[in-house]
């Protein structure tokens, strides 16, 4: 989506048009289809640049943003399939027959992440977000008390204006959470608010950005080229 965002412009049959609010709400839809599968969706685009001022050797740097990041030219999606291991459903049962309160932290798309745990059983077949309740009672999602539900999805976005009272009141209330979009500094204040709850808290990742959480967990499991 954040590529999205940048463009102006689409390609479509070798001809360059302007990325209208129609078109946009047309690549969501499909954006939000294949992501209801579990797939990741890359967004892909391109801008020409005049030679004269960004030669073949010009130092590119994102850090720095030296080049023009916006305006850009919508080409398309293409999505892929990470599935999980096959033994993955089987170990997150055990974990809940032991007591083990299990929590998805990822940063996929909320509705990625979503298909993704109902498909291992992080949330099970019975259980509603309050997004889904609002969609089958037909009515608005802020009607919804979240305390009624005992699935949750959060967005990173809006974990960033969590108060730590409203962290520990969705670790309280929700049995089976998922945090989607998260950064690394998300991922160690999830930890710092299981911790707050009096949970022993252990914490898997495969990635650099996992290392503050494995770090602040009581136990870090660093999964290596064994992950994912």
């Amino acid at each position: 989506e954040r590529i999205l965002e940048k463009c102006t412009t689409i390609i479509t049959d070798g001809k360059e048009l302007p990325l209208d609010a129609k078109v946009r709400h047309q690549f969501q839809a499909a954006y939000e289809e294949l992501g209801s599968l579990g797939e990741r969706v890359i967004g892909l685009c391109d801008k020409f640049l005049p030679e004269n001022k960004y030669p073949y050797d010009f130092p590119f740097d994102a850090e720095r943003e030296n080049f023009p990041m916006d305006g850009l030219r919508f080409i398309g999606i293409v999505s892929m399939i990470d599935p999980p291991r096959p033994a993955v459903p089987d170990a997150v049962s055990k974990c809940r027959s032991a007591g083990i309160k299990v929590i998805m932290v990822t940063g996929d798309h909320p509705i990625t992440a979503k298909a993704i745990a109902r498909a291992v059983g992080i949330i099970s077949d019975e259980n509603e977000t309050k997004e889904e309740m609002a969609l089958r009672l037909k009515t608005d999602v802020d009607k919804i008390d979240p305390r009624s539900v005992k699935a949750a999805v959060i967005h990173g976005q809006d974990l960033k204006d969590f108060t730590p009272e409203d962290l520990d009141s969705i670790l309280r209330n929700h049995t089976e959470i998922v945090f989607a979009r998260t950064s690394p500094q998300q991922k160690l204040i999830i930890v710092e608010g299981c911790q707050r709850q009096g949970a022993i808290v252990a914490v898997t990742g495969d990635g650099v950005n996992d290392s503050p959480a494995l770090k602040k967990a009581d136990i870090g499991i660093a999964m290596g080229i064994a992950g994912s």
